[in-house]
């Protein structure tokens, strides 16, 4: 988006004609645009409201109704930190004693909507003139939140009495066909450098940095807790707390959340951590029942302690299953028991039958009993579920689940029940 195109949107007929669309649906999109044009509508206000109902559209998930008084870019939604996960962040600041806050790259002001909503003061830049603009826009509401176009590493913290620093910075490089992004995963090409923002924490020691969740555990600052966070089975990132915002020191941990709607149409959010304190897990033969941690979990190395949690093994002391010969006895996340309930930190089965891999041997067992539809997980081995089911060519009418891993070293294919999360 360029700066006349947001100018358009910005102003009192184009913010009314944004407002006026119908809920947004790709099907109808083209069609909108026509009638629009048909209404003496200019192309490029046209395509441009059409983009932002469609942006707000996907948005929702991130923040909910919000988004419909929001402006967003494609890469700038993309890279936005969900509410309910913005809102912890801000609670890390806020727990630390943190006044004023410098949100280095504070793109569309996901994040910076969370630190001013809590009361923090905020001194938010992005280097992209009109990404500032909307993150301005965005942040209309909270006098408390100042944004300016501007690189955030030239701040002076002291002289502004900065006394905290958030950075989230751009992990997604344009080129290619159709103008796509790609995901970059070296940490010293993004933007800024990561090595350039966790510098700062010699001059503010309270830092917190996103990350991609894909980050490796090599090289990570050993005075950082790193942590990994999911929300309802996607893990969307990590994050690296310096200084006052990691109360527990350092080290790796895991935050899962999961949300729900009770009877009366509330929303609630559960959650857990999960943090690393070496612990060696058991391997062993399987048992009655199967656990798949959740991806932050796994994403952390964290699969000895939710083991532990879990009362049980590892199937394999390379792969992320757990067994266990008893059901687990942590708390589900139930709306009745939601008060007390902590977020799941496994998906639990039970099983029901294992037996080597084989094709062959695979193919009759289903069609023996009567399988037609299958759902395949794995975890260690080089099948395709793809594949594989066209290969099964099972035409039975009941349903199965199996579970494709390597157990003591050798693929093993297993008949499992799913149980849920626990």
């Amino acid at each position: 988006m360029d700066a006349a195109i947001l100018s358009k949107l910005l102003s009192p007929d184009g913010w009314a004609l944004l407002a006026a669309l119908p809920p947004y649906d790709e099907r109808d999109a083209m069609k909108t645009v026509t009638t629009l044009r048909s209404q003496g509508v200019a192309a490029d206000l046209a395509a441009a409201v059409v983009t932002q109902s469609r942006l707000r559209a996907r948005a929702r998930t991130k923040f909910g109704d919000f988004a419909d008084g929001m402006l967003f870019t494609a890469d700038g939604l993309e890279q936005a930190t969900r509410l309910v996960v913005a809102a912890l962040h801000a609670r890390r600041y806020l727990d630390a004693g943190v006044a004023t806050l410098a949100d280095l790259t504070c793109g569309i002001g996901a994040d910076s909507l969370a630190f001013a909503g809590t009361g923090l003061r905020v001194v938010a830049t992005d280097l992209d003139e009109c990404t500032a603009a909307i993150a301005r826009w965005n942040l209309r509401h909270f006098p408390e939140a100042e944004v300016r176009h501007a690189d955030g590493l030239t701040l002076d913290l002291r002289a502004e009495g900065i006394d905290a620093v958030y950075a989230d910075p751009a992990r997604r490089v344009r080129g290619g066909r159709g103008g796509r992004s790609s995901r970059i995963f070296d940490p010293r090409a993004y933007e800024p450098p990561l090595d350039a923002v966790w510098a700062l924490r010699e001059s503010v020691p309270a830092v917190g940095i996103k990350v991609g969740p894909g980050i490796a555990h090599e090289g990570l600052p050993d005075d950082a807790e790193t942590q990994w966070v999911s929300v309802n089975g996607d893990v969307v990132e990590a994050g690296l707390w310096f200084g006052p915002l990691a109360p527990d020191g350092p080290g790796r941990s895991a935050l899962v959340l999961r949300s729900f709607t009770d009877d009366d149409g509330k929303e609630h959010t559960l959650s857990r951590t999960l943090r690393g304190d070496g612990t060696e897990p058991d391997v062993g033969a399987v048992g009655q029942y199967l656990y798949e941690p959740d991806g932050a979990v796994i994403r952390a190395g964290l699969v000895g302690e939710a083991a532990a949690e879990l009362g049980g093994r590892l199937v394999d002391p390379t792969i992320a299953y757990v067994t266990t010969d008893d059901p687990a006895a942590l708390p589900s996340a139930r709306p009745a028991d939601a008060a007390g309930a902590q977020a799941p930190i496994a998906t639990g089965y039970r099983v029901l039958d294992t037996m080597p891999f084989g094709l062959k041997r695979l193919k009759s067992y289903l069609r023996d009993r009567n399988v037609g539809r299958i759902t395949i997980k794995k975890r260690g081995t080089a099948v395709v579920p793809e594949q594989l089911r066209k290969q099964l060519v099972l035409t039975g009418t009941e349903e199965a689940t199996i579970v494709l891993t390597r157990v003591a070293g050798n693929q093993q294919v297993l008949l499992v029940e799913p149980l849920g999360a626990v």
